[in-house]
């Protein structure tokens, strides 16, 4: 009995899942909830991607930075197609960084809370994150750039941790601009390399990119799907492949009850006056 009214008293953001310690701040909620539609952002992208790159390569490098798109503007700039390539890789590296800096505020914000967040999903995760964070802890600055080319470290974790010991977001924001730059660079420099190959390569995608699309759809809805048959309820994902167990309607509700709070305190100054 006394269990069921605890449960039944407990506030919906007192979740060990959720990085805070007591109610969060509205600075908190607009923080987890920039983290959750980006989640949703990256889930939408999954199925778009083909189908930008079936539109138009340059389109691609411009919304997603896109290392396939990387690899055909430097094919077309090895066959004299185009003099332009600087400018995709502009693009590439100025999209692929859009989002970074709200880690960088949630590791101002919740510090190790937020690495334990993300590193309390599975035990993949677990290793995956220390080994984050000792990189991070390790390099520092340098843990930003080779989170970029070492696969399946969660960048998340590392741009967490540089926000938590106090890196100033310019600082952040030159780094990892430089970091995207010479990743996207490599692969339009391979691109570059392999010539007429890569370019019949991204053509033949694009020829294809309708079904690839259509088979990207079916992956994310069963991948959902499976997860909610598995009672891990429903979760985004960003593009570095973090989870996030917040809802956007949790956040909605707590705005709404920070929202009334101020209207609640603002009626009793008017009436103490």
């Amino acid at each position: 009995m006394t269990s069921d009214s605890s449960a039944a008293k407990r506030e919906w953001w007192d979740d060990p899942k959720l990085p805070w310690s007591g109610k969060p701040s509205r600075k908190e909620l607009w923080c987890w909830s920039a983290i959750a539609l980006v989640g949703v952002y990256g889930l939408v992208m999954i199925p778009l991607r083909p189908l930008i790159l079936g539109l138009n390569t340059w389109a691609l490098a411009a919304v997603t930075g896109s290392n396939i798109a990387m690899v055909d503007i430097g094919a077309k700039a090895a066959l004299g197609q185009t003099h332009f390539w600087w400018l995709g890789l502009l693009m590439a590296a100025l999209t692929s960084i859009k989002f970074d800096w709200i880690w960088w505020w949630a590791g101002r914000l919740w510090g190790h809370n937020l690495i334990e967040v993300i590193s309390g999903r599975s035990r993949w995760a677990a290793r995956t994150g220390r080994y984050a964070e000792h990189l991070a802890r390790r390099f520092g600055s340098l843990a930003m750039i080779a989170c970029w080319f070492v696969p399946f470290l969660p960048s998340a974790i590392v741009y967490a941790f540089v926000g938590d010991v106090g890196m100033r977001l310019r600082k952040f924001l030159l780094l990892d601009f430089i970091a995207a730059v010479l990743y996207r660079g490599l692969w339009m420099y391979l691109g570059f390399l392999i010539g007429q190959p890569a370019k019949d390569f991204v053509d033949l995608l694009a020829k294809y990119s309708f079904y690839i699309s259509i088979a990207a759809v079916v992956l994310v809805v069963g991948s959902v799907m499976w997860r909610n048959s598995r009672g891990g309820g429903a979760q985004v994902l960003s593009e570095d492949a973090i989870a996030s167990d917040i809802a956007v309607d949790e956040v909605r509700q707590g705005l709404r009850e920070e929202h009334d709070e101020e209207d609640e305190s603002g009626d009793r100054r008017t009436l103490e006056s």
